[in-house]
C-alpha cells in the first residue's frame, strides 16, 4: 500500500490540466444535478482560480438520497448480504482507490491546495488501507451467546442502523470519509455522505467507484452542498438513523439540537483539538521532540484537529528547544502544491487564510512574542498561503492558547514542574489528543493517565495506525473512528431470548 512520489513537477501538472472534474451529486448509482439546479465554486487554493461548478444539493436532494439509502436498506440488498459478500465489495473498492492513486490525489490537491506528495503517500493510500481494513473486519466479527440457565438460549446480535449520515470535513476529504463509510458499510449501513464544500471532489468520485466495485445502487450516496443547505436537512430528517460528523465543535453542537429536534438519532461526534506536546526536563531527545514539535503543527499547514498548537517546554531546557525548533521550522516554507519537493502547501481557501491571520494579530495584541513567521506569503498568484509561525512567551489565557486556529499558528508556554504541566494542558475545552515527551517510564505512564485526552503519545507525535482507536474527551467529541472499536457505533444490540422446555436430568426425549 505505500506509496512514493518519483514524478516531476510537470507531470502533476500536466495531469491537473487534464484531469475531469466530478460536479454533480451522486444519487441512486448515478450523477445528477442538485434539483433546484444550484451550485457553488470549487475553488483552488493553489491559485484561486475556479476548478468547477458543484451541484449546491438541498433539501429536495437530502430527501431524495435518504430515500435511496433507505430503500436499499430496507430490501437487504446490502444490509442482509452475507458477510463473505460484503467483504469482497469492499476489498474491490480498496482496491479501486489504489488504482485510481494518482486521478484522487490530484484532485485532493488542486481541491484542497494539500502538497501532492502528502496526498499521494498519505491521504490515498490511506483512505485504500481504511476500506480494506474494515472489508477484512466483516467475516471476523463474532455475535454472542449469554451466560443463561438450560431453559433458555439469549443470543445478542450486532444490526445495523439503517441509514448513517456522514458528514466529513476539508483537511483529509477522502480519508475521512473512508473513516466514516467504511465500518458504516462494513456493518450493513446504507450512507448518506456530505463532503464539505471546500472539498467535494473525492467524495464524489468515491460514489462512482463503489458502484463500479459492486455495492448495489443506493448504499452509498454523495451529496456536495454546504452546512445550512445539505447538512442541516440531513440532521434534522427523521429516516437518518445517525449523523457521524467530523468538524468544529460548532457544528458538532448544532448536531446534537438537530437529533434532539428530529428522532433522536444517534450522533458521534468528533471535534475540535488544542493538543499540547509536554517537553519534560529528562527529554532524552530535543532534536526529534523538535521535529515533532514543528511537523506536528506545520504539517498539513496546520489544518488538522489534532495539531500539535500548544508546546508546553520546562524553563530547563527552553532555551535549547526554541533553538532546535527554530531551526526545524527555517526549513519549512510555502511552495507550490503540485511540486513533489513542497512540503507545505495553501490554505483551503481565503476564509479560512483570513480567519487564521485574525488570529496572529491577536496573537501580537495580546502580547505574546513572535518568533517567526506571522505573515501572508506569496507563492502564486491567487492563492492562499501563510508563513509557519511561532508566538513565545504565551499564556494559556491567551487566545491563541484557548481557541483551535486551524493553521499553522503555534503557541509555546513555560512550566515549570510535573503538575503544572498537566494543569495547563488540561486547561481546555478539547481534549482530543496530547504528547509527553521524557525517558522516565514512571513519569510517562503517570503523566498520560493525567492528561484528559482521547490519545496520549509519549516520545512521538500523531502515531497511529488503523487499528488503534481516535477520538476526544470533553468538547473534541465522542465516540471512536479506526480499529474494531468504531464498528460498535453503527450497530445496535438486539437481543433474541428462546425459552425452553426444560427436561428433568435422565428423562428421555
Amino acid at each position: 500500500m505505500a506509496a512514493t512520489v518519483t514524478t516531476s513537477a510537470s507531470h502533476w501538472k500536466k495531469l491537473a490540466a487534464e484531469v475531469e472534474i466530478p460536479t454533480r451529486a451522486f444519487i441512486d448509482g448515478g450523477l445528477v444535478e442538485a434539483q433546484g439546479g444550484g451550485t457553488f465554486d470549487c475553488v483552488s487554493p493553489i491559485d484561486g482560480r475556479i476548478l468547477a461548478q458543484v451541484a449546491a444539493c438541498g433539501a429536495a436532494d437530502v430527501n431524495r438520497a435518504v430515500a435511496g439509502a433507505r430503500a436499499a436498506f430496507d430490501s437487504g440488498i446490502w444490509s442482509r448480504r452475507s458477510p463473505k459478500q460484503r467483504k469482497a465489495v469492499l476489498l474491490r473498492l480498496a482496491a479501486l482507490i489504489d488504482q485510481h492513486r494518482e486521478e484522487l490525489a490530484i484532485l485532493e490537491t488542486l481541491d484542497m491546495g494539500k502538497p501532492i506528495t502528502d496526498s499521494f503517500t498519505v491521504d490515498i493510500p490511506l483512505a485504500s488501507e481504511c476500506i480494506q481494513y474494515y472489508g477484512e473486519s466483516i467475516d471476523k466479527v463474532y455475535d454472542e451467546i449469554a451466560p443463561t440457565g438450560p431453559d433458555a438460549v439469549s443470543m445478542i446480535y450486532r444490526e445495523p442502523l439503517g441509514v448513517v449520515a456522514a458528514v466529513v470535513p476539508w483537511n483529509f476529504p477522502l480519508m475521512m470519509a473512508a473513516w466514516k463509510a467504511g465500518p458504516a458499510l462494513a456493518t450493513g449501513n446504507s450512507v448518506v455522505l456530505k463532503p464539505a464544500e471546500q472539498s467535494p471532489l473525492t467524495a464524489i468520485r468515491l460514489g462512482q467507484l463503489a458502484v463500479e466495485a459492486g455495492l448495489p445502487e443506493g448504499v452509498l450516496q454523495v451529496l456536495p452542498g454546504d452546512g445550512p443547505g445539505a447538512g442541516r436537512p440531513l440532521g434534522l430528517h427523521p429516516d437518518v438513523a445517525m449523523v457521524t460528523f467530523t468538524g468544529s465543535t460548532e457544528v458538532g453542537k448544532l448536531f446534537l439540537r438537530y437529533a434532539g429536534e428530529s428522532n433522536m438519532k444517534r450522533v458521534a461526534l468528533e471535534c475540535g483539538g488544542k493538543s499540547p506536546q509536554v517537553i519534560l526536563p529528562d527529554c532524552g531527545d530535543l532534536e526529534a521532540a523538535a521535529s515533532a514539535a514543528a511537523w506536528g503543527i506545520f504539517f498539513n499547514q496546520g489544518e488538522v484537529c489534532n495539531a500539535g498548537s500548544r508546546i508546553l517546554v520546562h524553563h530547563d531546557v527552553k532555551e535549547e528547544f526554541m533553538e532546535r525548533l527554530l531551526r526545524t521550522t527555517a526549513e519549512i516554507r510555502p511552495g507550490d502544491p503540485l511540486d513533489p519537493g513542497t512540503r507545505f502547501g495553501a490554505m483551503v481557501d481565503k476564509t479560512q487564510m483570513d480567519r487564521v491571520m485574525s488570529y496572529i494579530d491577536s496573537g501580537r495584541d495580546e502580547g505574546a512574542e513572535l518568533r517567526v513567521g506571522g505573515a501572508a506569503a506569496e507563492v502564486a498568484d491567487g492563492g492562499f498561503y501563510i508563513e509557519p509561525t511561532i508566538f513565545d512567551k504565551v499564556t494559556n489565557s491567551m487566545t491563541i492558547a484557548r481557541e483551535e486556529i486551524f493553521g499553522p499558528v503555534l503557541a509555546t508556554i513555560d512550566f515549570s514542574s510535573e503538575e503544572d504541566a498537566v494543569t495547563v494542558a488540561n486547561d481546555t475545552i478539547y481534549g482530543l489528543t496530547a504528547s509527553v515527551w521524557t525517558e522516565n517510564i514512571d513519569r510517562a505512564h503517570r503523566m498520560a493517565r493525567a492528561i484528559r485526552a482521547g490519545v496520549v503519545w509519549v516520545n512521538t507525535f500523531d502515531a497511529g495506525d488503523i487499528a488503534s482507536p481516535f477520538g476526544g474527551f470533553k468538547e473534541s467529541g465522542f465516540g471512536r473512528d479506526k480499529s474494531l472499536h468504531a464498528l460498535e457505533k453503527y450497530t445496535d444490540l438486539k437481543a433474541v431470548w428462546i425459552g425452553l422446555r426444560a427436561s428433568a436430568p435422565g428423562a428421555s426425549a
